[in-house]
């Protein structure tokens, strides 16, 4: 009559059935998921100007936050320093989503009180005057600009914990050089409908919206509306220098890449600017040179976004 299992054999049948259940569950999983139809949120990336593979990858409705709040601040005429600033307290305060609970009455982006004057809920929760807000107070710090970031966002923000800020420093740099347009062609996105985190109107009508709400209504005003019922919406680049933004060529790549975060949002499927061209994918197309340059406009003086209607 066989004996009891030896020690080796017993941990040898709880592996096998651990590794059983993993599988089980994993099947599960993917059952429930083909059968829903869900998939993983749509994502966005981020690469570093300087190659050595540095990159920041994140989800649609962060991009779109991150979209709004670098455009706020140059269409302010804010550095990228403060875009930088803005966008690391952000990422500390909320993940760059726009929440709305916090301590006591925090709310938004950068969970700032309507007790303390931040200004009323409904307006707190709209990213763009929480974003006007954050950059109206940063404008007031004293050389803010050449402080430790920590320190600048801490003369703002009051936190509690003002060392936090640091660690978003070098993510919030990559997505300032980004969504400034210092860094062309840098941001990419699977450019999906996630339908998470944004009540945006997609289609044509709904990009003209966003820019005036992001860039200002002047500036939304200028854009072109698609002729004939059609997709295409251009874009006029401002022609004159731009100190916060290195001029013509950097507002442009601004403009494209803004329209790439909001990709998901908008239902943007291409964006073509100075001769390259992104197009929407599930794994997230790269910028590539247009198979048509002088269809995807060549010239730095516009920006034409195509979106599904």
């Amino acid at each position: 009559m066989p004996g009891p299992p030896t020690p080796v054999r017993r941990g040898r049948l709880v592996r096998f059935g651990a590794s059983v259940a993993v599988l089980l569950a994993v099947a599960g999983y993917a059952a429930v998921q083909y059968a829903t139809g869900s998939r993983p949120a749509p994502r966005c990336t981020v690469t570093s100007a300087h190659g050595g593979g540095v990159s920041y990858v994140f989800t649609s409705e962060q991009a779109v936050n991150a979209a709004t709040i670098a455009a706020v601040g140059t269409s302010r005429g804010m550095p990228e320093r403060a875009v930088t600033i803005a966008l690391a307290t952000a990422l500390q305060e909320s993940g760059l989503r726009n929440i709305g609970y916090g301590d006591r009455d925090s709310l938004g982006l950068f969970q700032q009180r309507p007790s303390e004057g931040w200004g009323t809920a409904r307006q707190i929760m709209e990213p763009a005057y929480a974003a006007g807000r954050f950059y109206a107070r940063l404008e007031r710090v004293p050389g803010y600009s050449r402080l430790p970031l920590t320190v600048a966002a801490q003369r703002v923000q009051r936190s509690g914990f003002p060392q936090a800020y640091a660690k978003h420093e070098p993510d919030a740099s990559l997505l300032a050089a980004s969504l400034t347009g210092r860094a062309a062609a840098s941001l990419t996105c699977e450019g999906r409908p996630s339908g998470v985190g944004t009540t945006r109107a997609g289609g044509p009508a709904g990009v003209r919206a966003a820019l005036g709400r992001d860039f200002g209504r002047d500036f939304g005003r200028k854009v072109v509306p698609p002729a004939g019922g059609g997709a295409t919406v251009r874009v006029p680049v401002p022609a004159e220098p731009d100190s916060a933004v290195g001029g013509e060529r950097q507002r442009g790549w601004e403009l494209a890449q803004w329209a790439v975060a909001n990709s998901s949002a908008l239902r943007v499927e291409r964006v073509s600017y100075a001769g390259r061209e992104w197009t929407a994918g599930e794994s997230g197309q790269k910028w590539r040179t247009a198979p048509n340059p002088a269809k995807a406009q060549t010239a730095v003086g516009e920006v034409r976004i195509v979106t599904g209607q």
